[in-house]
């Protein structure tokens, strides 16, 4: 995702992929942070697992890092309140996040999933599962997504290893995406 604000020119970074195939969903971030044509950190972690309430959820992030973990707090505390309810949580964030004065402006996207749902939540209010189980973030993101579609409709492996593979090849063609993967795998 690309800063829109002026005083942050420069901000590029992160390819989120996440994809369900049978049973699981597997969640991958590459590790790039760059500021402008500079690589200023190459492992950062931008998928984590939220455990609220006793519940397991995956989160991946694209955006400002700040931003992001303000809306990871926010989506804790919505499924504190609603357990067992990602969807309704996800809603409750997105309802937020577009109309309280503060939370507006924050400049991320999420993918989140419970191993059941797939969810990619953006401060317009959208709240979207995506079609074929495969969604992705981030200034890599469009790669990421055709090549786990391809790879999907390939057959060539388990959630994991399609999301791997997909955001391998992201990283090779997308600047502002390397190959240092984190990935968290929920489900079966």
């Amino acid at each position: 995702m690309q800063a829109t604000d002026e005083r942050f020119p420069g901000w590029h970074g992160t390819t989120i992929v996440a994809v369900k195939k049978g049973g699981q969903v597997a969640v991958a971030g590459d590790g790039q942070v760059s500021l402008g044509q500079t690589v200023i950190k190459a492992n950062a972690r931008k998928v984590r697992r939220l455990s609220p309430g006793g519940q397991d959820v995956v989160c991946g992030f694209a955006g400002s890092t700040a931003d992001a973990f303000t809306l990871l707090e926010r989506l804790e505390a919505k499924l504190e309140a609603a357990p067992g309810q990602l969807m309704r949580a996800c809603v409750e964030l997105a309802k937020d996040w577009r109309t309280d004065k503060y939370l507006r402006n924050l400049e991320a996207m999420l993918i989140v999933t419970d191993g059941a749902t797939l969810l990619v939540v953006t401060g317009a209010g959208d709240v979207l599962e995506p079609e074929g189980g495969i969604a992705a973030i981030g200034s890599g993101g469009n790669y990421a997504l055709a090549a786990a579609r391809a790879l999907a409709d390939a057959d060539t492996g388990d959630a994991e290893a399609t999301a791997r593979r997909a955001l391998e090849i992201a990283a090779g063609i997308c600047v502002y995406t390397n190959g240092n993967a984190v990935v968290e795998v929920i489900g079966a």
